[in-house]
């Protein structure tokens, strides 16, 4: 069998299955991994502390910022061909790096994920808890990382996860239908892993409606097709809102003194409740504390749950945080060379690498717009002008897309800016709105090209930006001091 390029990477909140976890991989058979590393998202305390017999493992802390922030200060720190995520809380068996070669070997390039199969052990001796029944969803879920591997070049391609997701919960989803509008295949592999069946609190359901915020953020980034496309099911939201109004309704109605009224009020919430707590007792083991916890959630899970969607769509349909940057490349992301035609030439704007990362960490497409004359002057042919741009990106990361302009002034294209081509192409190829793109560059013709396009500009002056452009900026878009700047503006979505 050829060898297998691959790093594991496990998020973690420091639970006691990862030493578990951790034995069984250095107990299991080839092939081995290149690196394991351990993304420890607590947010504050000692160092987490393994076993003498991890020794080697890289330890990462990510803060505190939830299991998509974990995952990609994990997958950031590797360097092989494949990124396969286990969470924690999972078990493998001794030949699951045989199996997991076997699943990602014959992939071919269209192919960027491959899904083991989970198996959620149920009690075999009573009905499962809602607990229970709801780790059992794994098994059929559709894009579940506890056991997920990826290419780390589609990785870095997409971004990673989208950090604005807090809790293991949509994150999965969303980084995999990002892959697939990307135009890759995610493959359902035939390795099997063991998730066992989570053990909460009494009021764990009622906390998890949190996730209901999670939704709106699917629906803000993917449209109202979400649903449809990852899986997800219909879920509860309609009848949980009715239910809500329906008993708030009530109240207000007997404090009107209109009784009648509310008496129906009340029956339509008597019944909906009476419904969404007898679907949830009937599967279960029946004893009085599972019942008296299903009774008791059913009442506080409807208003819950919109409350979590209403604060998800305000604060989502309220920013104006855009959906991509289009940056421009010379004097904005390198220090510019005319013509630039040798790939050693390429040097980053300070701490460009940096802001770049954030970017796609907030899940915040990009992409470059420029202008490239040297080639119609035939200062630059066209293979060393992607070969410096192929550098950018090694120095800097991908980018979404490259939109180049090669022609010269007088050739009467529709691309060149300040016309619109470009920002209009960037907004096409990244699947994005183009009033929700901001356009980041140093001359007035990238102002004027955003503006053209209906996107938003941002103005970062350089030596060689004339003062006639600083000023149209200023009264036309924005002027920021330095790229950081321009990053800030452009995210928060201030003018």
């Amino acid at each position: 069998m050829t060898a297998l390029d691959y790093t594991i990477v496990i998020p973690t909140t420091g639970r006691e299955n990862l030493y578990t976890l951790l034995a069984a991989i250095e107990a299991a058979g080839e092939p081995r991994p290149a690196r394991i590393i351990v993304a420890d998202d607590r947010p504050v305390g000692d160092d987490l502390r393994l076993p003498p017999s991890t020794a080697g493992i890289e330890v990462v802390r990510s803060g505190g910022r939830g299991p998509a922030a974990a995952r990609n200060a994990g997958w950031r720190r590797a360097k092989t061909e494949w990124v396969a995520f286990l969470d924690d809380d999972v078990l493998i068996g001794s030949d699951w790096p045989r199996k997991l070669a076997e699943d990602l070997l014959p992939l071919g390039p269209e192919t960027a994920a491959s899904q083991a199969r989970l198996v959620v052990p149920l009690p075999p001796d009573r009905r499962p808890t809602d607990d229970e029944r709801g780790t059992a969803g794994l098994e059929t879920a559709r894009w579940i990382t506890a056991d997920m591997a990826y290419r780390r070049a589609v990785l870095a391609e997409v971004g990673g996860f989208d950090e604005r997701f807090p809790r293991a919960y949509r994150e999965d989803s969303d980084l995999a239908l990002k892959v697939a509008k990307a135009g890759h295949l995610i493959a359902r592999g035939e390795r099997v892993t063991v998730h066992p069946p989570k053990r909460s609190g009494p009021l764990a359901s009622l906390r998890a409606q949190r996730g209901n915020a999670d939704d709106a953020l699917m629906r803000h980034k993917h449209g109202v097709l979400w649903r449809q496309q990852t899986g997800a099911g219909h879920g509860r939201l309609e009848r949980h809102a009715l239910a809500t109004v329906s008993a708030a309704g009530a109240v207000a109605l007997f404090a009107l003194g209109r009784r009648k009224a509310a008496a129906v009020a009340a029956g339509v919430w008597a019944g909906l409740t009476a419904e969404f707590a007898a679907r949830r007792i009937a599967p279960g083991p029946l004893t009085p504390g599972e019942v008296s916890r299903m009774l008791l959630t059913s009442v506080l899970i409807p208003p819950a749950a919109c409350y979590h969607r209403l604060r998800g769509e305000l604060r989502h349909r309220l920013s104006r945080r855009p959906q991509a940057l289009l940056f421009d490349r010379d004097d904005t992301l390198i220090v510019d060379v005319p013509y630039l035609d040798d790939p050693d030439g390429v040097r980053p704007v300070p701490g460009a690498g940096e802001l770049l990362h954030d970017v796609r960490a907030a899940g915040i497409r990009i992409g470059v717009v420029s202008n490239q004359s040297g080639v119609a002057k035939g200062l630059i042919t066209p293979d060393r002008l992607a070969a410096v741009n192929a550098r950018v990106e090694q120095v800097l990361g991908p980018f979404g897309t490259w939109q180049v302009c090669v022609h010269d002034d007088g050739d009467g294209c529709a691309c060149r800016k300040p016309a619109p081509g470009l920002v209009h192409q960037a907004a096409e190829a990244l699947n994005v709105d183009v009033r929700r793109c901001v356009v980041i560059g140093d001359t007035g013709a990238d102002v004027d090209a955003a503006l053209a396009a209906g996107a938003r500009a941002i103005l970062v002056p350089t030596a060689r930006t004339r003062p006639e452009e600083v000023d149209r900026a200023r009264r036309r878009a924005t002027v920021a001091r330095d790229l950081a700047e321009a990053v800030h503006l452009a995210v928060a979505g201030s003018r």
